[in-house]
């Protein structure tokens, strides 16, 4: 039915008559609603069906957010938002001899959910994850002034806590602040990065070879270092490569009529509102997912498998029929898909040319009067 629609809809506007006015009445109706805020808010009251999804996905997430506080989970998001913003203050120049005092008492609440659980089943956490939290709570300790009494009460849980969980020292480098001369030194080039990115074209068509998950892997771990507000990596990819729920999954979002058959493995990037307690960072999702996607479709490149990102509009026929198909939950949401293969040899390739750095407008800055 969807697809019988879609062609309709597409026959319909390829009627100049019927473009054109269409283009008419919706310029008439975005000149009214987008007018003002008043205007917009009638809009969106009237068509709350576009934007429904989104708002029940934000409040259905803070409510995951909040039940989840003190579940056990593999990932404790609270506790690495707040051990991010201690690593924040530990490396701030100059450092207080005091922070955190409006966060610290909360932290240790955190932190004692996840040791106990850790404690109880250490296979349940990620251990990294606790062992972090450990370290910058040890580099804070090290580094305030315990005259505080809400410094020396949080210090005390965290000494009881770090007796249930009895960790060993652990070779290598501590996982807290340490300085950039402390840091690695990549010795790849920008001549090297600029060939990788002009390299990395969208890849529709593939030799039908299955993708090592390996390969996959190794992509998904330079992904994960990509940038994410208060290291909270708010998103999941997740990856097909069983044929027939390849072309189940590739055959949903509009745009892959006539190659969606052939792709080899797929991934579903989903974004996470459940990391979110406000509604204010609703929008880290699409950001932090983003981030990662680009970081990895390079790392594919650079292991010799090709990609090509497709798009995921906010279409409600679209999304009730993956959420089904991947059993999401209303507060998680897909930000894009990612289909990955070895290029066929004589496939195409669009040649997408790029705007040019002279073109781009926040670039064309007045020269600072001196």
């Amino acid at each position: 039915m969807l697809n019988k629609l879609k062609s309709v809809a597409k026959n319909l506007l390829a009627d100049r008559r019927v473009r054109n006015t269409y283009n008419r009445v919706t310029q008439g109706v975005m000149n009214a609603a987008g007018s003002n805020r008043v205007g917009a808010t009638v809009y969106t009251g009237v068509g709350f069906a576009t934007f429904n999804r989104e708002q029940y996905a934000v409040v259905r997430g803070r409510r995951a957010y909040f039940q989840n506080l003190k579940r056990a989970k593999q990932n404790h998001v609270a506790l690495r938002r707040n051990v991010h913003r201690l690593e924040k203050g530990l490396v701030m120049q100059p450092r207080r001899p005091v922070f955190a005092l409006d966060y610290i008492d909360e932290t240790m609440d955190f932190y004692e959910v996840a040791a106990s659980q850790f404690t109880a089943a250490p296979d349940t956490v990620d251990e990294s994850e606790m062992r972090w939290a450990h370290d910058v709570l040890a580099m804070y300790f090290d580094n305030v002034n315990h005259g505080n009494s809400l410094v020396a009460s949080a210090f005390g849980r965290y000494e009881s806590a770090n007796e249930r969980l009895a960790f060993t020292s652990e070779t290598g480098r501590v996982k807290a602040p340490f300085t950039h001369t402390e840091s690695h030194v990549s010795d790849i080039s920008y001549e090297q990065m600029l060939d990788l990115a002009q390299r990395r074209r969208s890849v529709r068509w593939f030799d039908g070879r299955p993708v090592p998950r390996d390969l996959i892997d190794k992509a998904l771990m330079v992904g994960r270092q990509a940038p994410s507000a208060c290291n909270r990596l708010p998103y999941e990819f997740r990856i097909f490569d069983d044929p027939d729920m390849v072309k189940k999954v590739a055959g949903i979002p509009f745009g892959t009529g006539g190659y969606s058959h052939q792709i080899p493995a797929i991934a579903v990037v989903v974004g996470k509102l459940d990391h979110y307690f406000s509604p204010r960072d609703r929008h880290a999702i699409y950001v932090d997912s983003s981030l990662a996607t680009m970081s990895f479709i390079f790392g594919l490149e650079t292991l010799g498998v090709s990609s090509t990102i497709i798009n995921w509009p906010d279409f409600e026929p679209l999304e009730i029929r993956m959420q089904k198909e991947l059993g999401l939950d209303p507060s998680e949401r897909v930000i894009m898909l990612v289909a990955m293969g070895f290029a066929a040899p004589e496939g195409g390739i669009p040649f997408s040319q790029k705007k040019s750095i002279e073109s781009t407008a926040p670039l064309q800055r007045p020269s600072i009067a001196r």
